[in-house]
């Protein structure tokens, strides 16, 4: 997961020259369904990066998320994994900016059971779509901290049992953006431009 996110800033690093974007790590919670019980509050790590040239007034979103749970008692393992691939709106007033997206997503579950020493282990994958926003401040020139919250759904079997791997999600914004200096909002540059 996190060998993957690097890539992806890296990747982020080499378009600095020429568009504008942000690259942010997130740190929180991920809500799943009863269904999960009790693995259903996973801890989650993920990297939205929203990226495109400079004039564009939405950027295309390229994200990544990973969310865990182990409960020892129960000996059960719960995981899942999203990409997902849309558009995002990142607004600019100042230092703060909230932003909008929503997409299509590739979504992962799977589970391991213990059944005395014994580990069955199953997974499924299906399509679905994610919606999410929230808010970060850009700290000197390049560094992002905020907030931002997630939903995604995505129906797959496990166990026989049909359940949604997607789910609600939270959590901590750090991450950077580029070019450097404050963002101003693109509608107010075009604007500025035109007088």
């Amino acid at each position: 997961m996190i060998p993957v996110a690097l890539a992806l800033a890296e990747s982020a690093g080499a378009l600095a020259g020429e568009g504008s974007g942000d690259v942010n790590f997130i740190l929180g919670q991920k809500q799943l369904n009863q269904d999960w019980e009790p693995v259903e509050s996973q801890d989650q790590f993920g990297v939205e990066m929203s990226w495109g040239k400079k004039h564009w007034p939405i950027l295309i979103a390229t994200d990544l998320f990973g969310s865990y749970k182990e409960d020892n008692n129960a000996g059960i393992t719960g995981k899942t994994s999203e990409f997902g691939f849309g558009l995002r709106k990142i607004w600019g007033h100042g230092r703060f900016h909230p932003y909008l997206g929503g997409g299509a997503a590739f979504i992962y579950g799977g589970a391991e059971l213990d059944f005395s020493g014994v580990m069955v282990k199953v997974s499924d994958t299906s399509v679905g779509a994610w919606a999410g926003g929230g808010i970060f401040w850009r700290l000197g020139s390049r560094f992002n901290l905020g907030l931002a919250a997630r939903y995604s759904k995505a129906k797959i079997t496990l166990f026989d049992t049909n359940m949604d791997a997607g789910g609600y999600s939270g959590g901590l914004i750090l991450g950077w953006g580029w070019p450097a200096g404050k963002r101003t909002d693109r509608h107010s540059q075009a604007n500025h431009h035109r007088r």
